[in-house]
């Protein structure tokens, strides 16, 4: 797994918002920057989600090396699976 991710579900309909956190664990300052460069680049080429959610997403510093395609694949199912799994808006999981 190269992602982490948590998130909530907002009241409003609408798209997914993402948030990216990139710690200095994972290294200098242009290894985190090209990290979170692969990532927007990653999210901007899903298609759109729906559901009103929000999703941060904390990479792992594999992600600076890893292969494009599979990296994009892992992302969206891992998104999807996200926000189907989230409880509405206000209720408490059961």
């Amino acid at each position: 797994l190269h992602f982490t991710a948590f998130g909530r579900r907002r009241g409003a309909e609408g798209g997914v918002r993402f948030g990216i956190t990139v710690s200095r664990k994972l290294g200098p300052a242009v290894v985190r920057n090209r990290i979170r460069r692969r990532t927007r680049e990653l999210l901007r080429r899903l298609p759109e989600f729906s559901g009103g959610c929000d999703i941060v997403i904390n990479p792992r510093p594999a992600v600076a090396t890893a292969g494009f395609l599979p990296l994009g694949h892992e992302l969206g199912e891992l998104i999807q699976k996200l926000c189907a799994s989230l409880p509405d808006a206000g209720k408490l999981p059961s």
